[in-house]
């Protein structure tokens, strides 16, 4: 069982590499995300948890999805062959629809807080920061917990338990993956040629 595990999370973990990060861009994005995502962990084993929440939203996440919206090619995929809507359709995780939503539920937040800064009674006090925080918290719980629930019925109960293991050490994985990014980008490689690929 720990096998297959292992393999299923090998097995996520190149599909999501080989068809949405060929951008160098991303990748170091990615990296920089990465790194961004190991302070949040710090700050919320240091019980940080506003400024973790803050900042892993705020910095960790948008640096890592401006790269998949604005630098990762949308065309068809030679490397791969397949086209943008086959990968779109075949993703494990969230593709770039439902990145939308979930970052238009994230990007609501504040704004309801202006027009309630309690959220219509759920908080006891109106601090801003410390109710934003509480509520950006919700929105990634659901958001993990949700996909991986909806993985176990759509797919099977492995896919998504992998998948649930690999959100949470993506960033492991990401500073490791993709640290020479940034370096072959200043020498000029715009896309990565995928070497290894199976």
């Amino acid at each position: 069982m720990v096998r297959r595990f292992l393999d299923a999370l090998r097995e996520q973990r190149w599909d999501d590499h080989r068809f949405y990060h060929h951008s160098r861009v991303n990748q170091s994005l990615h990296f920089f995300s990465a790194c961004c995502f190991l302070v949040t962990y710090v700050l919320l084993l240091t019980r940080n948890t506003a400024v973790a929440v803050v900042f892993g939203w705020t910095v960790a996440m948008v640096s890592r999805q401006v790269g998949h919206f604005f630098f990762e090619p949308k065309g068809y995929d030679e490397v791969n062959r397949a086209t943008h809507e086959y990968k779109e359709s075949v993703k494990v995780g969230y593709n770039l629809r439902r990145k939308v939503i979930l970052h238009s539920v994230w990007a609501a937040a504040p704004v309801l807080l202006l027009v309630s800064p309690t959220f219509f009674g759920v908080f006891a006090q109106a601090d801003f920061v410390q109710n934003l925080a509480k509520l950006w918290l919700a929105v990634a719980a659901a958001a993990l917990v949700g996909r991986t629930i909806q993985l176990f019925f759509i797919r099977d109960v492995l896919t998504g338990a992998v998948w649930f293991t690999k959100i949470l050490t993506d960033p492991f994985n990401d500073f490791l993956q993709y640290r020479g990014a940034p370096l072959a980008l200043l020498r000029g490689e715009r896309m990565d040629p995928m070497p290894g690929r199976t």
